[in-house]
């Protein structure tokens, strides 16, 4: 409709309608948000979905502390059409991996893995506005799981919805939350999968789980299909940290 003198008569409502159709259209495709919250839409051990409960939550999670200046969080690879190519941010994932001790290459397959995902923050909010349970960052961090893993560690002044903004916070969040998962883990492991298949298990479906499929349980078709996304990147991400400065 136009106004006087030809102008036309703005309908800021209109954009945030257009972000939820693309959205909701994505989320078909979904059965529901990955990532590190102990439920994310994975099935546990026994292929049932995960619950929310004190078992699936580490009491430490990984949380995103304030981004140093080193891997700079304003020079953001991530596109308006929220593509991006986790190699982009390689740098940040060898900082952060080094700061929590742990695997650089484990951190960047697990953000190939969670790269199904549009990361730019502008849909993410959208989206997040339709199902506010949704995860947020590029690592596709709940907020439950971000919430405990900053408690008394130096970026614990960082909010969940900084995530969207700030991609160096997002990477050193799900470093942190590799490593108080790796403290969890029983000493010798019984089952079939190695550490940093357990990780990423864990980064999944969360502690309680991770811990079942440590002592030999069977990772349910969701949790199955994660593990073997991760195997896959396994390659991409090593290649993707090397070109960072090192293996």
């Amino acid at each position: 409709m136009a106004e006087r003198g030809g102008q036309v008569r703005r309908r800021p409502w209109l954009w945030g309608a257009v972000l939820l159709v693309v959205l909701v259209a994505w989320a078909c495709g979904r059965s529901g948000d990955t990532g590190a919250d102990g439920t994310g839409g994975a099935t546990g051990a026994t292929g049932a979905r995960g619950k929310p409960d004190a078992s699936a939550h580490p009491s430490r999670t990984p949380t995103t502390p304030t981004p140093k200046p080193s891997p700079s969080s304003s020079s953001s690879p991530t596109t308006p059409s929220g593509k991006y190519d986790p190699a982009a941010y390689a740098p940040q994932v060898r900082a952060r991996a080094a700061e929590a001790g742990v695997s650089p290459r484990l951190l960047m397959a697990i953000l190939y893995n969670e790269s199904y995902k549009p990361h730019d923050p502008a849909l993410e909010r959208a989206w997040q506005r339709y199902k506010p349970g949704a995860a947020f960052g590029l690592a596709n961090m709940h907020r439950a799981a971000f919430d405990e893993t900053k408690r008394g560690r130096a970026f614990a002044g960082r909010r969940w919805e900084e995530l969207p903004d700030d991609p160096d916070l997002a990477v050193r969040a799900a470093a942190w939350y590799l490593h108080d998962l790796a403290r969890q883990l029983p000493a010798h492991p019984s089952g079939p999968y190695d550490k940093d298949e357990l990780l990423g298990l864990g980064y999944n479906t969360g502690a309680g789980n991770m811990q079942a499929f440590a002592r030999g349980a069977t990772p349910g078709s969701q949790a199955a299909d994660y593990l073997a996304r991760l195997r896959s990147n396994w390659d991409k991400a090593g290649q993707a940290v090397a070109g960072a400065g090192g293996d």
